[in-house]
């Protein structure tokens, strides 16, 4: 792609980004998340390969969606209250428009299931900044609207989410509908604490793109898109196999590492707030997620590439990626949690 161009793209992401931040009137916020949409649709067709065309015609549909339901809420509130500010959200059809509209927005079970299809068709940079970037938007609307939602709505939208997002992660082959899957179950701890402390969620949606950035970029570096394939990356590189493995456990949230810190902060405050029975059912979708985690990690490093795959073993020739950007994730993705008192600090 013609890098002015991509420079165009890339900003306007970024200003789609900012404005629905910075707004308090609908149709501003509005306006942010179309432009979001627009910028990223050119990066998504850039190959002109039919699944890249096919995922991208599914996205852009549904977020069209999502956009003009968003916009009919976003009236119907003002024809009932007078108001278009964010923060006067009380027509209560409005208001459960406007989360379904949300929801689909980022992938939430029940409306998750174009999430995986358009993530198998986009390259790994791609699928990345639909993952993480994508997110943002949408979820500083939940988070400034959130105490005026039904309760019982985002419970049942985050446990849904959770489990959804584990279950059908288990049967599948290839990464990027792993990693969907993945991005599915995390909103779900996200949603399922924004009305108790939306700071967790916060908390929560920053060490989610460390993780999932560091997810991407390996397997980038790696070249693998299949199980298959990823069972021959430790002949090639032990070292960047073996962070490999970590970073999807710390996705799977096992101590000690950094995916660890927001599953323990939302058990804890859903403890505190007297729902003992979600956090059990939220820690046991957790252990379901954590499955499809492990099964990756026993492909790439517990297998011996030649009596396990029919791959082709990939040459061993020196890379010309970029390994900064990867090296920071990385470090970030397994070593944040014991900086969790000085965020709690923070937060409280």
């Amino acid at each position: 792609m013609n890098p002015y161009v991509l420079a165009i793209l890339l900003s306007s992401l970024g200003l789609g980004t900012t404005l629905t931040f910075a707004s308090s009137h609908w149709l501003l916020a509005w306006m942010g998340l179309e432009i979001n949409t627009l910028a990223i649709t050119p990066l998504m067709a850039q190959h002109h390969h039919p699944r890249a065309v096919e995922a991208t015609t599914k996205y852009f549909l549904t977020q069209a969606t999502a956009a003009a339901m968003i916009l009919f809420a976003s009236t119907t509130n003002a024809w009932t209250t007078g108001e278009w500010s964010i923060n006067d959200l009380s027509n209560p059809i409005a208001s459960t428009m406007f989360v379904a509209a949300l929801a689909l927005k980022i992938g939430l079970a029940p409306v998750h299931f174009w999430m995986p299809e358009v993530l198998q068709g986009l390259d790994l940079l791609t699928g990345l900044i639909l993952s993480t970037w994508q997110k943002l938007a949408p979820f500083a609307l939940i988070v400034q609207t959130a105490q005026t939602i039904d309760p019982l709505l985002l419970t049942l939208l985050g446990a849904a989410s959770t489990l959804v997002g584990g279950w059908g992660g288990l049967n599948q082959t290839q990464l990027r509908k792993i990693l969907a899957y993945s991005s599915i179950a995390h909103m779900g701890w996200m949603i399922i604490v924004i009305q108790y402390a939306p700071q967790l969620t916060l908390i929560a949606l920053g060490t989610y793109i460390i993780m999932t950035s560091a997810a991407f970029l390996t397997l980038k570096m790696s070249l693998t898109t299949k199980i298959g394939t990823l069972a021959t990356t430790w002949s090639k590189s032990p070292v960047l196999a073996s962070t490999t493995a970590l970073v999807l456990l710390s996705l799977g949230g096992l101590p000690p590492l950094t995916g660890f810190m927001p599953k323990w902060m939302i058990l804890q405050e859903l403890a505190k707030q007297d729902l003992p029975l979600l956090a059990t059912a939220m820690a046991l979708t957790a252990l379901i997620s954590l499955y499809f985690y492990l099964r990756l990690c026993y492909a790439m490093t517990l297998t011996v590439s030649p009596n396990t795959t029919n791959s082709t073993t990939p040459w061993r020739t020196q890379t010309t990626q970029v390994s900064l950007p990867l090296a920071l994730f990385i470090v970030s993705t397994l070593g944040l949690l014991p900086i969790t008192p000085a965020i709690l600090m923070l937060t409280t």
